[in-house]
């Protein structure tokens, strides 16, 4: 073999380690995707994603609206339900994508009369499907989030009752899980978020919901078929402080956003989450109120600056609001190092093949000669 034909091969198999590697480096090092949109009043609570129509969806503070929102910060009302009592706030918002609709939990904050209900609207048409009542057996009531699970059973956290609301593909209400788990932690009254109990909640693909209790910090898993509950055991931290949106990725990874903290957390479990462990907390700004989180394809993660907070104390007039993607400081370390490895595997096969090569050669040169 040549020393001319050796630099060759290594300067083709340098290139074209580089033309593969080359798409994910610049994935990674591009500036995360950022989208502000404006919308009167909107002060949007809660964010989903779906993935049929390639479009954000939020609901609102101030009106009786479901909102589109695209790439490119373009807003569209999906859905204007004027049936519903006025000034009510439609808070969660869920795409069930195998039923194509989306649930949104319908709420009147205080001091406007209660009323807590969940509505199903079609995707395609914008019809509502049905508006169920939440029955809270005269207790305080103060619906908050949604999660769907694969058969249309929806299930809404009830943040004063501490309890959980199961909805069936029909529209049916029931309370669902009403554990003692639910209650038994004490609350700091000095907290923020002390009033709030029970609040972001996601479906797991294993017959369980994971849902978050914004007073406590806990995080509890619920079985999905008969409610019961049990405290899963983060094993680096304490508590979270005043969690809120709760969402799963595609890879079993669990984000959990703060609000108040201005934190996302990433949780993972080995074990069916018997237990977890937060392995990465990004620190997401203290301006925007940070209430929602999705994940949409390749698990990007998006967070809503919805402002909520400064709507609740009354402001309006605002009309900026944002959508902004963030991106993990560890698995970005991670995603790097494998890319190491895989040019320093390409190199070591290249090596291997050319000493190979040689002892070929050899071995040939010795048979000729």
């Amino acid at each position: 073999m040549s020393i001319n034909s050796s630099k060759h091969s290594l300067i083709f198999t340098l290139f074209l380690l580089f033309q593969l590697t080359s798409p994910i480096t610049k994935a990674l090092a591009g500036t995360p995707h950022l989208i502000n949109f404006r919308s009167q009043n909107l002060y949007p609570e809660s964010l989903a994603w779906d993935a049929k129509n390639q479009h954000f969806l939020t609901g609102s503070l101030n009106h009786r609206t479901i909102s589109s929102i695209s790439d490119a910060g373009i807003v569209e009302t999906l859905i204007s339900d004027t049936s519903l009592p006025e000034n009510v706030t439609v808070l969660g918002i869920t795409v069930d994508s195998l039923h194509n609709r989306v649930l949104a939990v319908i709420h009147a904050v205080h001091p406007l009369p209660p009323y807590n209900a969940l509505a199903a609207y079609d995707l395609n048409t914008g019809n509502r499907l049905f508006l169920s009542l939440l029955p809270s057996d005269d207790q305080p009531a103060l619906a908050n989030d949604v999660a769907v699970d694969f058969k249309g059973n929806a299930y809404v956290t009830n943040s004063i009752g501490n309890f959980i609301w199961k909805i069936n593909l029909q529209g049916e209400p029931s309370i669902f899980s009403k554990s003692a788990r639910f209650t038994e932690n004490p609350v700091d009254r000095d907290s923020p978020c002390n009033f709030c109990g029970l609040n972001g909640i996601a479906y797991v693909n294993n017959g369980y919901l994971l849902v978050a209790q914004s007073n406590t910090g806990k995080i509890f898993k619920v079985d999905a078929e008969d409610g019961t509950v049990r405290q899963i055991l983060l094993n680096n931290v304490e508590n979270l402080t005043c969690p809120d949106g709760v969402v799963l990725r595609s890879d079993g990874v669990v984000l959990v956003v703060s609000p108040e903290a201005n934190k996302l957390w990433m949780l993972k479990s080995n074990n069916g989450w018997s237990e977890g462990v937060v392995y990465d907390k990004i620190d997401l700004g203290d301006e925007g109120y940070p209430t929602s989180v999705v994940a949409r394809e390749r698990d990007r993660m998006y967070v809503l600056y919805g402002y909520v907070k400064e709507g609740v104390l009354g402001s309006l007039g605002r009309e900026s609001f944002r959508i902004e993607e963030v991106r993990s400081p560890k698995e970005s370390e991670d995603e790097n190092v494998w890319i190491y490895v895989m040019v320093g595997f390409g190199l070591a096969y290249f090596f291997y093949w050319r000493f190979q090569m040689g002892q070929l050669v050899k071995n040939m040169d010795k048979k000729i000669n």
